[in-house]
């Protein structure tokens, strides 16, 4: 076990807050959860957190790098309420949910299984892929599956992904490896590409709408300025300043939070969803 003394995170709301789908709760009110390489359980003690793993190699790092422990957030946080001080009391409220870095390939094919598609349904399909495909792990006496990589689901056809459950996102899943697999989109690319850019970028492959590819710049690449619109997000909208189409949702919340528009719906969704009483 390891400790990271003083990280500031809501463990339950940043785990649960719809950014990820293969983790347990556990009785102890841990969270496991399966990441690319290693299997891990969060704990939270006061404002430390405890840190158990089945692959202890250089695991504060991993665990910071994903948590995003690292950035100073109430630095943005003050930005926010800086640029509208009304935000206040939502920020107050996400105090500690921060933005999660997923392992790129996964999270893009969670993604697209996400697609009209339940929480549940979307960690069963995830399952059923690692568990046919990923590498078992033993830990705390109970087997998980990682994550395959591409080598791992580059032969995998279209029958078989609809075999575990995926529905008609099979179709996509297939192309996306296929275009991967034959170098006709790079993922790491990204990188070096404008946050436009990147979503036009990952737009250009089949089930991959305007949303997804925000949740997959958002949750994966750190893009503060891109953000997923749903139906927490429009309702936060109508409610607060009487804006209710798609475009004008994004073209307001550009303008006006900026670099953090992406930090700032997230917080108006988490809100939305799971604090306004």
């Amino acid at each position: 076990m390891i400790t990271i003394k003083d990280t500031n995170i809501n463990l339950e709301d940043t785990i649960t807050c719809g950014q990820i789908f293969r983790y347990e709760k556990e009785k102890d009110n841990s969270y496991t959860i399966v990441l690319s390489d290693r299997v891990v359980n969060l704990k939270k003690d006061n404002n430390d957190l405890l840190v158990t793993s089945n692959l202890e190699d250089n695991l504060e790092n991993v665990v910071k790098k994903y948590l995003d422990l690292d950035r100073d957030y109430n630095k943005l946080n003050d930005k926010l309420i800086d640029i509208d001080s009304s935000l206040k009391n939502i920020i107050d409220e996400c105090y500690g949910l921060k933005i999660i870095n997923q392992p790129r390939f996964e999270c893009i094919i969670s993604y697209i299984v996400s697609q009209n598609n339940r929480v549940s349904q979307i960690a069963n399909s995830l399952n059923n892929i690692s568990k046919k495909y990923g590498k078992e792990v033993s830990f705390n006496n109970k087997k998980y599956y990682l994550f395959p990589n591409l080598e791992d689901l580059k032969n995998v056809s279209i029958e078989e992904f609809r075999n575990l459950k995926v529905g008609f996102r099979d179709k996509y899943i297939y192309e996306f490896i296929k275009n991967m697999t034959e170098k006709n989109i790079d993922i790491d690319i990204i990188d070096s590409m404008s946050s436009e850019d990147a979503l036009k970028y990952l737009m250009q492959n089949k089930g991959i709408g305007e949303k997804v590819a925000s949740c997959i710049l958002l949750f994966s690449y750190s893009r503060f300025d891109v953000f997923p619109i749903d139906t927490w997000v429009k309702k936060y909208m109508s409610d607060k300043y009487n804006i209710t189409d798609v475009k004008n949702i994004r073209k307001f919340s550009k303008e006006k939070y900026k670099d953090y528009c992406g930090l700032m719906i997230q917080y108006m969704f988490h809100y939305k969803r799971n604090k306004e009483i």
